[in-house]
């Protein structure tokens, strides 16, 4: 069973554990994969936005967030950023967060979700938001910098709430 609350300061170790992880294989994420603790966890946890965590057996196995996708006329879409621990991924951390992440944009009054910049590599994740009810609305070209595969194109995801 997974459970997902609001995070707390007391999660930060486990949060960043997570971040570093995931960052590290310069595949998903803008951040470089040196990006420092501070840099990381002012982002994630940052005062405009929602901060949850997902744990398995009381154990921190993911996190993600929720905010404003744009400021003011454009806040009423939600924009969010998830990530699981590198031990804990294929296991339905990921969809579990994102359905539940679905519920609570509604009931925090968002009218629809909006990804900014999903990496098309990524497959996985694609695959994920499009069962999740996702469409791809938007293709940036050349808008990231993989590590792997060099300049990659980007998606732009939505979905109605």
């Amino acid at each position: 069973m997974i459970e997902i609350r609001k995070a707390t300061p007391a999660d930060d170790d486990a949060i960043w554990q997570i971040i570093k992880e995931v960052i590290a294989g310069g595949d998903t994420y803008v951040f470089a994969p040196s990006s420092p603790r501070e840099k990381m966890l002012a982002f994630w946890r940052g005062a405009d936005r929602h901060t949850y965590v997902a744990l398995r057996d009381n154990k921190i196995v993911g996190s993600f967030v929720l905010k404003n996708n744009q400021p003011d006329l454009g806040s009423h879409i939600a924009n969010g950023a998830y990530m699981v621990s590198s031990s804990s991924s294929g296991k339905g951390i990921g969809r579990a967060m994102g359905e539940w992440s679905i519920g609570e944009a509604k009931r925090l009054g968002y009218k629809a979700m909006q990804f900014n910049f999903v990496i098309k590599s990524n497959e996985r994740a694609v695959k994920l938001w499009q069962s999740l009810g996702f469409e791809i609305i938007g293709e940036i070209p050349e808008a990231f910098n993989h590590t792997q595969f060099g300049l990659t194109n980007a998606y732009i995801m939505y979905r109605k709430l």
